[in-house]
Parts: C-alpha cells; sequence; structure tokens
C-alpha cells in the first residue's frame, strides 16, 4: 500500500471542522492523498459518530457511517464558543495550510471566525466553506440534506420512468459530489498558495456542484431546447444502450457505435437486426428504442447475463451485468484492485472496520488514509502539547470546558 511520506500532500496540514457526509468526505480525500488533518468536533462530536448500519457501534460513538470517511484524521473536541477553546482553535490555525467547514452560511461569522478574520492570523490559509446553496443567494440559509439537492437539481426527475419518477439516487450522491468539488477546489488553492504565499476563500454550493455534474443533459436543455425526461436504465444518448433481461439475471449493454450494434446482432444470432430499416442507423435505432429492446431480449433470453457478458466482451460488445454491491466487492477485479481497506483497533468495534479506499492510483499504487478512525478528541493531549500548552495548562482547559 502506498504510504503518505510518497503522496502528493505530505506537509499539509487539514483543519477539519465538517460533520456527517459532504466535509468528511473532502476531508477523507485530502487525508488519502497525504495531507495530515485534524478533526476539529464540538464537545458531542460528529453527528456521524451517531449514525449507521449497526446501532452498537453507534452507542460506541464510533458509528459506521463516521468510519467510512473519517479514517487518516485526528481528533480534538472544542467548544469554540469557550475562550478557552477558540483560543486553541486560533493557535491550529496559525499552523495550518487549510480548513474546511460545513455549518450554515454565517455561523462561523458569528463565532468571530469567518474567512477574512482567520487570514488576519494565517494569510496563506485556504478557507472551504461548503453548504447546500452557497453562501449568497436566496435560498442561503435554507436547510440541506442531500435529498433536497437532489430534489431541487433536477436530478429526482430524470431518475427513474415515465412511471417511477422521480426517484432519488440510490446513495447521497449529492453529498459526494459536494465532497469531490471541495476537495479538487482546495489542492488547486493550494497550489496557488505555495505560489503566492496568500490563501483563498471557496464556496462550495452542493446544488451548483450537482448541476455542473449534469453537462449533458443542461447542454442538451440549454442548447437544443431538448427537457430532459425520465428514462429509466435506458441511455438517452444511444441505443441499444441500457438494461436487458435475459434468461437470469439483468445485463447492461452500450452499443453505442455502429460496428458495437453489427457485432451485438451477429453474436445473438440476429444479423437481420442490423439491416431492418428501423434499426439500421443510430437516430432511427433511438425512434424505435421499444422495438429494438423487445427484439434483443428475445435473444438473450437463451442464455444468463453472466454468459452474455462474456461474450459480449469478447466480441467487443461494452457490456456488463448487473450487481449488487455484495457482488461486486467479492469480485475478484475488486480484490485484485485493493479498493478496500482494514483497519484493526478501532474504539468499540469487535473486528476490524474496513472502508473504500480512493477510486484512483499514484504511480500504480492506491492510496490509503492512515491512521485509523479516531475516537472522540482522542489527539487532544498530543495536539496540546504540539501548540505549546504544559500539563497543567491542558489541565485548566478541559477542566474549564473549552476542550473537551
Amino acid at each position: 500500500m502506498t504510504t503518505n511520506a510518497t503522496l502528493p500532500l505530505e506537509g499539509i496540514t487539514v483543519l477539519d471542522l465538517t460533520n456527517v457526509l459532504a466535509g468528511p468526505f473532502a476531508c477523507y480525500q485530502l487525508a488519502c492523498l497525504g495531507a495530515r488533518v485534524i478533526k476539529v468536533e464540538s464537545p458531542e462530536g460528529d453527528l456521524a459518530r451517531n449514525l449507521g448500519a449497526d446501532p452498537a457501534y453507534a452507542r460506541a460513538g464510533m458509528g459506521i457511517s463516521f468510519l467510512a470517511v473519517n479514517a487518516g484524521k485526528e481528533s480534538i473536541a472544542l467548544d469554540l464558543k469557550h475562550a478557552g477553546g477558540k483560543e486553541v482553535f486560533l493557535r491550529l490555525v496559525e499552523r495550518a495550510d487549510a480548513l474546511v467547514e460545513n455549518f450554515r452560511p454565517g455561523v462561523m461569522a458569528r463565532l468571530g471566525l469567518d474567512s477574512a478574520t482567520l487570514a488576519r492570523v494565517n494569510a496563506r490559509l485556504v478557507y472551504c466553506a461548503i453548504s447546500g446553496f452557497g453562501q449568497t443567494g436566496p435560498f442561503v440559509h435554507r436547510p440541506a440534506y442531500d435529498q433536497i439537492i437532489q430534489g431541487l437539481a433536477g436530478a429526482m426527475s430524470i431518475t427513474g420512468d415515465a412511471q417511477s419518477a422521480p426517484l432519488r439516487v440510490g446513495y447521497p450522491v449529492c453529498d459526494t459530489i459536494g465532497g469531490l468539488t471541495a476537495a479538487f477546489a482546495v489542492c488547486a488553492e493550494l497550489v496557488r498558495a505555495r505560489a503566492t504565499g496568500r490563501g483563498s476563500c471557496i464556496d462550495v454550493s452542493m446544488l451548483d456542484a450537482t448541476l455542473a455534474t449534469m453537462g449533458w443533459v443542461v447542454s442538451n436543455y440549454l442548447n437544443a431546447g431538448v427537457v430532459p425526461v425520465p428514462m429509466g436504465n435506458d441511455n438517452f444518448t444511444a441505443a441499444p444502450s441500457g438494461t436487458f433481461r435475459t434468461a437470469a439475471g439483468l445485463i447492461n449493454i452500450a452499443a453505442n457505435e455502429q460496428k458495437q450494434f453489427d457485432a451485438l446482432c451477429r453474436l445473438i444470432g440476429a444479423p437481420e437486426l442490423a439491416t431492418d430499416a428501423r434499426f439500421g442507423e443510430r437516430e432511427a435505432r433511438k425512434r424505435h428504442r421499444t422495438d429494438l429492446t423487445a427484439a434483443l431480449e428475445a435473444k438473450l433470453a437463451v442464455r444468463p447475463a453472466v454468459e452474455w457478458e462474456e461474450l459480449l466482451v469478447a466480441a467487443g460488445v461494452p457490456a456488463g451485468r448487473v450487481m449488487t454491491v455484495p457482488d461486486i466487492l467479492a469480485h475478484e477485479h475488486a480484490i485484485a484492485g485493493e479498493i478496500i481497506a482494514s483497519y484493526s483497533g478501532v474504539p468499540g468495534a469487535p473486528r476490524p472496520v474496513r472502508v473504500v479506499r480512493p477510486g484512483f492510483r499514484v504511480n500504480g499504487e492506491r492510496p490509503v488514509a492512515v491512521p485509523r478512525p479516531p475516537a472522540l478528541s482522542e489527539h487532544r493531549d498530543a495536539l496540546l502539547a504540539e501548540l505549546g500548552y504544559e500539563p497543567a495548562a491542558r489541565a485548566t482547559l478541559v477542566a474549564g470546558g473549552g476542550v473537551r
């Protein structure tokens, strides 16, 4: 496994003031890239410590939702409304390269810790605020949850089919997109800060970030006047390109190019489909998508999806059977790709904790965040000592409530 000493953000310190998913996911990516991430939590801790499928983990303050995106971080719990907690925080800011927060707009200003104030403490600080709708605009003070963003962005309106839409995507896609957008922006601004010695303030809107990923459907509307509609598992750009029934299981086929369609027709024993006037060229196939799907499924019914997948791929036709999450995680491709990291000794966890690693490799190796996900304020004493607090001063801070 790649170690952080070989990764591009080695030597970078990030303060993670975030909760639940978008912000923690962003900072997890930065940790996997080698940054030192210090998670500054409230005295109660990240809400995600109480979330996840196993209540026992949540009772221990190590909810499975928290474990998923908080490896590679140190934790200190501060009361930022308390003078002592604020003092510790400002000492951390002095030494940091970046800060990520996902409070509602205005919260950091009310605490006296907004980006302009912190820039006077550390002029090279890259400050990133993640929120549902950004720091300005009519929606600025609305509470934001992933499903709310999915609905407002139009993503739900095109998910599902004519009977089932609108549907939410089956995982918190807007939170995740917001987190990726923030991580990308922070990395870019860190490059600038190193070159100029000046920091910046990044405003990440989950709504805007989601719209930015919907480029094709948005462009079709803006430039061709085509209002996107839900098409289920069909690809609006081509046919046959979608999900098809077989003798056992479903298979996705994306015969988007003419040569791929011709190869598909030959393989399933229906070469006549390639010369049928309804299916002979790309736009005709899109207009007669329903008839084409019926013709293909009649032929695909003789074999299960797992067999068709192998045959189609060998013939140069892009295809893949529809798998469950357990299916893909158990598959030899995922195993060989080392997509899962395992952490031992996680407080409250009766067995090693496994989480998904980043979806990229660096010099052929997939990075991993170290150390394991932290207990709440686990690194308090070490961090306070690093900041210059003597044992008596540390005890005073804890006793006074500024530090948990």
